[in-house]
């Protein structure tokens, strides 16, 4: 997508769409007002007639008004002066599906609605990744289905906000290629393939890629991950892309939990919706969503990304409840549940990335818990850890995405949950807060390093039946926070 900057009169810009905005008071925006007085009070007239009434996330749209240049003019509704956050992201998603869908040029007038917290830049990047989110189909296994029209230019009538604009163009791409991953079928997004996906994404990038496959992992002593790839036929990947950026920097680390299908091995998950364990690799997804960013970008700051893949697999040579394995850290850990399988994967994948890399942080993105989903739902991504200025970093960076997080306990005290008789630590921690169990079996293996953990099973895929399908969620996170350290 191209970007321009224009600041002359909305009238005489020719587009294939405009956008200007009225708020719930039938209050018209400057450029409104210049379009409604070049076609002769048009938009008052619709304003009149109620067909339009300024409430955020309502839209109209006009064609070929009289004595302006734009083929359609959309009337879309800036809501209250106080937006709440709900109402700032319909308003985008609004314009974004407007301009969506359709080549040629669109231009864009909202600067009625910035504000010292939401400036003409953040309204920039929130339409921007409206477009990219409805521009984006899966098509990849419909033959016959075409892709969606992309639109080829994006004028922004106001501020010059283009590297904003240029910003969220990328983020976009990576959030629509983190959705191209999750969505796609079990049989063909395994381990193998995410392995395949992140080098080609490396060899255009210029990033450097290594993968280790289940064996490797099993003869370096990484016997948590190898309890889970053991059990498929499928051989699971530890994927390790690193981007250098800003010279000697010590690296930030990402990792990605990648189970490209999870049964619930032994303990089998129940038949009904197991469909959607396909998304089980969404962290991983992310991760690659996130890199994809970053190599279009090619910012100054150093990433180390990790993605820790298998398949969870009820096979006669699958992990069974009550074994004990030796992870990579020299830990044992007595496996109770062959569904808490996430978790044995990442710990190996942190106890490799901190050792061989030494991050100056890390975090670990994961669909881990259904606990933590039915805590917060679809619409938070659960944080934890004891690092205050990297929960702010998230936290900040979650409020200006709108790739919200919500702090949740990682005290202590729950880490006796998880004693075993027979090994160092127990996989699970019984039926009582399993979110924070789960990310206190994980801190045992951050070794004092800068460490969060984001719980992503409730915001990384949503709806049911026609409208099923990974959300990309977390990248416009994860780029953001990154982004947010480069000085």
């Amino acid at each position: 997508m191209d970007f321009q900057i224009f600041t002359g009169n909305p009238a005489e810009l020719t587009a294939d769409t405009l956008v200007v905005t009225i708020n719930d008071n039938g209050e018209l925006s400057a450029s409104a007002e210049k379009i409604d007085s070049a076609s002769g009070g048009a938009i008052q007239a619709r304003i009149s007639a109620k067909d339009v009434t300024g409430s955020a996330g309502s839209s109209l749209t006009l064609y070929s008004l009289a004595n302006t240049q734009a083929n359609r003019t959309v009337i879309a509704g800036s809501g209250k002066e106080n937006l709440n956050a709900v109402d700032a992201n319909k308003i985008a998603s609004t314009i974004g599906k407007a301009i969506a869908g359709k080549t040629g040029t669109a231009a864009v007038d909202v600067s009625a609605l910035a504000t010292d917290s939401r400036p003409q830049a953040w309204w920039a990047e929130q339409i921007v990744l409206a477009v990219h989110a409805a521009q984006y189909k899966f098509i990849a296994t419909l033959p016959g289905k075409e892709p969606s029209p992309a639109l080829d230019t994006l004028v922004w009538i106001g501020e010059d906000v283009k590297t904003a604009l240029t910003v969220a163009d990328a983020k976009g791409l990576g959030t629509s290629y983190a959705k191209e991953l999750g969505n796609m079928p079990p049989n063909i997004c395994t381990p193998t393939y995410l392995a395949d996906e992140a080098q080609k994404l490396s060899d255009a990038a210029g990033f450097s890629c290594k993968v280790y496959d289940e064996k490797e992992m099993e003869e370096m002593g990484a016997g948590a991950f190898y309890s889970v790839a053991k059990g498929s036929s499928e051989p699971g990947k530890l994927i390790i892309m690193e981007y250098k950026g800003a010279g000697k920097e010590a690296p930030h680390m990402i990792v990605g939990k990648g189970i490209t299908f999870d049964t619930g091995g032994i303990s089998l998950k129940p038949g009904a919706k197991m469909d959607e364990m396909k998304y089980d690799m969404c962290g991983a997804a992310s991760v690659l969503g996130t890199m994809k960013t970053i190599a279009e970008l090619k910012p100054a700051i150093n990433v180390v990304a990790i993605i820790t893949s298998a398949e969870n697999m009820p096979a006669g040579d699958a992990s069974k409840p009550g074994d004990v394995v030796t992870t990579l850290s020299g830990q044992t850990v007595e496996i109770l549940n062959t569904d808490a399988e996430g978790r044995l994967v990442l710990c190996d994948a942190l106890t490799l990335g901190i050792r061989d890399y030494k991050p100056a942080t890390c975090v670990d993105v994961a669909t881990l818990t259904g606990a933590c989903m039915a805590a917060l739902g679809k619409v938070n991504s659960g944080l934890f850890t004891t690092d205050e200025e990297l929960a702010t970093e998230l936290n900040t960076a979650g409020a200006y995405s709108g790739d919200r997080v919500w702090r949740l306990p990682l005290e202590d005290d729950y880490q006796s949950l998880l004693d075993s008789n027979f090994a160092d630590i127990a996989n699970i921690g019984g039926p009582l807060a399993g979110a924070t169990t789960a990310a206190c079996f994980l801190s045992r293996f951050t070794e004092g390093t800068r460490w969060a953990h984001v719980d992503i099973a409730g915001p990384a895929w949503g709806g049911d039946g026609t409208s099923k399908g990974a959300t990309g969620r977390p990248v416009p996170l994860l780029t953001t926070y990154l982004l947010n350290k480069v000085s």
